[in-house]
This record gives C-alpha cells, sequence and structure tokens, in this order.
C-alpha cells in the first residue's frame, strides 16, 4: 500500500528490531526465554499469594496485582514479536493495531499507577510501622487497586482515542515492534499537535506524578533507615531500596524518555532499544526484585514443594 493509494489503511507492517535472519533468530531464543521468565515467575508469584495465608498482607496484595498487570503487559506484546521474528511479513491488522494499544496502555499505566502505591505501602511500613495496619486496611487495599486500574484505564482511553481520531491513509509501515502511538503518530495523515498534547498530559499523570511520590518515599525511607540502630538492618533495607529503584528507574525512565519527549517524524533504533526496557524486560524483573528473593515467598515455595513432594508419595 503505497503513498499513491490514499485510502484508509487496513493494516500495519512493522519492521521490527532487525531486518537480519540470523539477528532475528538469536533475538527470537532471547525473547522467548525472557517471556518464559516472565510468566513463570509472575504466575508463581500470584498463586503463592493465592495460597499461603501469610502473605495475605497489603504489600503481596498489591504484588498480586502488579504480576497480573506484567503478565498482561507482557502478553500483549512479546508473543506477537516472537512470531514476527520467524515470519517475512510482519503484519497487524488495523482492529488489531487498535487493540494492542488499549490493551498495552492499560496494563502498562495500571502498574505505573501500583509501583506508586506500593512505595506508600512500603513508606507507611517502615515510617509508621505503629499504624501501618490501621491506616493500610483492607478496604484501603482494594480503593488504591482500583483506582491504580482505573487510572490505567482512562489514560488507555484518553490516549487511544487521540490516536484513532487522526487518518490514516497510505503509509503504513511503522519503524517499530508493536503498536504504540508515538511510533503510530508518524504515520498520520493530519496534523498531530493535539494528540501530542493529550499524551504528554496524561503522561504527566501517569508517569511524572507517580515516579515523583515513589523517589519521595523511598528518601523518606532512606532517612529513616539511617537512623536505624540495626546495621544488619541498615544494610538490609539499603538492599531492598536499591533494587526497587532500579527498576523504577528501568521502568520509568524509558517511559518517560518515549512519552515525554517531542514526536519526530522518525523512529530512531535507540528509541526502539529504549522501549525494550518497559515492554519486556521489566516484567521479567519485577517477580524477582519484588518477590522471589523475600524470604516470605521463598518459605511459601517451599511449603508449596513440600506439600506437593508429599501428595505424590501418598
Amino acid at each position: 500500500m503505497g503513498k499513491e493509494n490514499q485510502s484508509f489503511v487496513a493494516e500495519f507492517i512493522f519492521l521490527g528490531l532487525s531486518q537480519d535472519l540470523q539477528t532475528q533468530i538469536l533475538l527470537f531464543i532471547l525473547f522467548f526465554i525472557i517471556y518464559l521468565l516472565t510468566v513463570i515467575g509472575n504466575l508463581l508469584i500470584i498463586i503463592l499469594i493465592f495460597m499461603d495465608s501469610r502473605l495475605h498482607t497489603p504489600m503481596y496484595f498489591f504484588l498480586r496485582n502488579l504480576s497480573f498487570a506484567d503478565l498482561c503487559f507482557s502478553t500483549s506484546i512479546v508473543p506477537q514479536m516472537l512470531v514476527h521474528f520467524l515470519v517475512n511479513r510482519k503484519t497487524i491488522s488495523f482492529l488489531g493495531c487498535v487493540t494492542q494499544i488499549i490493551v498495552f496502555l492499560l496494563v502498562g499505566c495500571t502498574e505505573c499507577a501500583l509501583l506508586a502505591v506500593m512505595s506508600y505501602d512500603r513508606y507507611l511500613a517502615v515510617c509508621k510501622p505503629l499504624h501501618y495496619f490501621t491506616i493500610m486496611n483492607q478496604q484501603v487495599c482494594h480503593k488504591l487497586a482500583m483506582a491504580s486500574w482505573a487510572s490505567g484505564a482512562l489514560v488507555s482511553l484518553v490516549d487511544t482515542t487521540f490516536t484513532f481520531q487522526l487518518p490514516y491513509k497510505g503509509e503504513n509501515i511503522i519503524n517499530h515492534y508493536f503498536c504504540e502511538p508515538p511510533a503510530l503518530l508518524k504515520l498520520a495523515s493530519a496534523n498531530t499537535y493535539n494528540t501530542e498534547m493529550a499524551i504528554f498530559a496524561m503522561g504527566v499523570v501517569i508517569l511524572l506524578a507517580p515516579v515523583s511520590l515513589i523517589l519521595v518515599s523511598y528518601w523518606s525511607i532512606i532517612t529513616t533507615v539511617i537512623q536505624m540502630q540495626s546495621g544488619e538492618g541498615r544494610l538490609k533495607a539499603f538492599s531492598t531500596c536499591g533494587s526497587h529503584l532500579i527498576v523504577v528507574v528501568l521502568f520509568y525512565g524509558s517511559g518517560i524518555f518515549t512519552y515525554m519527549q517531542p514526536n519526530s517524524k522518525t523512529t530512531k533504533e535507540r528509541d526502539k532499544m529504549i522501549s525494550v526496557f518497559y515492554t519486556v524486560v521489566t516484567p521479567m524483573l519485577n517477580p524477582i526484585i519484588y518477590s522471589l528473593r523475600n524470604k516470605d515467598v521463598k518459605g511459601a515455595l517451599r511449603k508449596l514443594t513440600g506439600r506437593k513432594s508429599f501428595s505424590q508419595r501418598q
């Protein structure tokens, strides 16, 4: 479908991460392993939290929501990417592109809000331990989780509506590996200023506001930890905060770079590689950083595997 044919686009063609066949095979193996680890890690967290009553606390309630969001987030992009590594023509229908953007933004923006809620939860646990369970009761937890999903739905609705109110005629080749608003806007057959401003405004709401809350929360946590008498407690807290902040920098940093900068007419290879961090890498890292290093989760895993081995001997 060339530029001379000015009919509305029925499908989009991706250029993907690479055009080289050998590189695509290597990328397929790499991303398949990452996706497998993502699915196993997040499913394991969801199952463990559901089955072990000791993990029925506010922190693990939010972790379960985060794992579910990560699972949906990765699944909305990576399986299609894996298929495209193995075929010459990487296409997606117009409706498929709309659906992918809706799901991707919904779960991705929900994750942004959940990470902020989780940092607030840790702030209360460390800085106000005596009031923690009074403040973070079951009702509050459910309201915060619902607010996170509602904010994700709102941003998804606004960004998707503004992106697809534009006409897409003629050019249908996306220099990207999935449907994402900044890459799609480069193909629009009309002025994109209003859409770019709407996406920027939503970025302030769902990226800059949560990351500001996270940084303030962790600064308060670090300040409190420094005053601890126990050197072992300080070391453990700094280790936990450090690993959490690594995920925050990767996820929010790459997201802010993509959505908070002026939209150019071309997609650079650097832009595609940066988007890999928040679409592929962090959904794999989150269960490791937030849960699988935790002694409570390790205990629940040992309990589950012990129960299985016992039942098999019966």
